[in-house]
């Protein structure tokens, strides 16, 4: 199983840009998948989910991403293999490495993903 996850950059706060990941060596269409970011000297945590039939879950716990039900938007695509993240009206402390990942339902933890990619930077400079 391969993700891989692109899309990432600098970009300015305020700003917009769109992640994707790219999945091959597993029946993309049944598994979920999940955006999780890390940001330097801090602790990985969960941005959104979205199932197999585009039912999404966005974090809104003390230790999930805040805020960024209103700015980001996870879609997929199975016929391309593709979950996307996008991301507008950014702010520097969007500042992270962003990971995808597979899991067999719609979940939070990142207990529950079977599968990682290996991240994309993003940076939003102020």
């Amino acid at each position: 199983v391969q993700l891989q996850a692109y899309g990432g950059g600098l970009v300015q706060a305020g700003g917009s840009l769109r992640l994707s990941c790219a999945a091959s060596g597993l029946p993309f269409s049944s598994y979920g998948m999940g955006w999780f970011r890390q940001a330097r000297g801090k602790e990985r945590e969960f941005v959104v989910a979205i199932n197999w039939s585009g039912d999404s879950v966005y974090g809104d716990s003390e230790n999930d991403a805040n805020s960024v039900k209103d700015r980001f938007t996870i879609s997929r695509d199975n016929a391309k293999n593709t979950v996307y993240l996008q991301m507008n009206r950014l702010k520097p402390e969007d500042t992270a490495v962003y990971y995808c990942a597979a899991t067999r339902s719609l979940y939070t933890r990142s207990r529950d993903y079977a599968f990682w990619g290996q991240g994309t930077l993003v940076t939003v400079s102020s």
